[in-house]
């Protein structure tokens, strides 16, 4: 069913003022802040009708509304509009972008700093300038054991990267060294995450009845382009403290922990949500506590040519979406500018 523009509004004018003071939001107040030219009685079988269809909920008997994850999502896809940033913020973005732009990693730590600082959320900014830029100089296999083999990748810059895996295939050293020299001739100048389906093909082809092994390799690959070269600039870790949905000591404690798993965090970032602009908004997808009452805003954002990362945003449900849209947007200007 279709909403009506003055029910929309209603939504609109609740989830600002429900961001704003974290309280359930009653009739008498919508109609005393916000001029919707209509009654609070109106505005109250208003809000019942949006309760029954789902973007509402009631939390207590007599209380006013809050929204629900249904609410917060109409919102984001298609009421929230940009705010206008305040002077002095402009201000410190861009003499934080001009300062360090010069030295990639202070400029994504210090962007995190300060977005957190602006935002009061907890910031997350992960970027990796070599995996984009570094490519491979030659591979080479060796022999260690009967089922274990080493393989040696040696970038462009000199960076020497290995990693043992075991196959099922007993390869001696003179027939590695003939793989070594294949891999070799057709990955040498190439970045690794630019190894796609029909280059995998051509390997397996041109080393023939070896190619069982390719599948091993490219995994292989992709995990000693990983390792080590995932940089990680947080701030703010603490901030969610601030926020009385998290006054709860487990809920604050599982917050923590949650950010000191890599794999967490790189679980959070890549999650799918509505897609606005470079924007990923993901609000309460999980089926636990603790993601049942977080949203998270990844925006993806380019530093010159080689350097390609995400930031993201994490906070309540009851984010100011709006305030973190406008922020991304100036910053984006700001980085395409420079």
């Amino acid at each position: 069913m279709d909403l009506t523009e003055r029910q929309l509004n209603i939504l609109k004018a609740i989830v600002k003022d429900y961001v704003e003071t974290a309280e359930a939001v009653g009739s008498r107040t919508i109609s005393k802040k916000y001029n919707l030219g209509v009654s609070a009685a109106t505005i109250r079988n208003e809000m019942s009708d949006l309760e029954d269809m789902g973007y509402l909920i009631q939390p207590h008997t007599s209380a006013g509304r809050i929204p629900t994850q249904k609410g917060y999502i109409l919102y984001v896809d298609s009421l929230m509009s940009g705010k206008e940033l305040e002077d002095y913020e402009k201000e410190i973005l861009n003499k934080c972008i001009s300062n360090n732009f010069q030295n990639v990693d202070q400029l994504i730590d210090e962007l995190s700093k300060i977005l957190s600082m602006l935002t009061n959320y907890t910031t997350i900014a992960v970027y990796d300038s070599h995996r984009d830029s570094r490519t491979i100089k030659y591979i080479q296999l060796v022999n260690l054991s009967d089922d274990k083999i080493l393989l040696i990748v040696v970038a462009d810059d000199g960076e020497i990267k290995s990693q043992e895996f075991t196959t099922n295939v007993d390869l001696p050293q003179a027939k590695l060294n003939v793989i070594s020299t294949s891999l070799s001739n057709k990955l040498a100048g190439k970045r690794i995450k630019d190894l796609d389906d029909e280059m995998i093909s051509f390997i397996k082809y041109e080393i023939g009845e070896y190619s069982d092994i390719v599948d091993d390799l490219v995994d292989m690959l992709n995990n000693v382009s990983a390792v080590d070269d995932f940089k990680m600039a947080m701030n703010g870790t603490t901030n969610i403290f601030n926020y009385p949905e998290f006054n709860d000591m487990v809920k604050a404690k599982s917050f923590l922990s949650m950010l000191e798993e890599k794999d967490q965090i790189t679980k959070i970032i890549d999650a799918k949500g509505i897609q606005k602009d470079n924007l990923n908004i993901v609000i309460g997808d999980s089926e636990d506590d603790l993601g049942r009452n977080l949203s998270i805003i990844t925006a993806t954002y380019n530093v010159e040519n080689n350097l390609q990362g995400k930031i993201s945003f994490i906070g309540p449900t009851r984010m100011d979406y709006s305030k973190v849209y406008s922020i991304l947007n100036y910053m984006s200007i700001l980085l395409d500018g420079n």
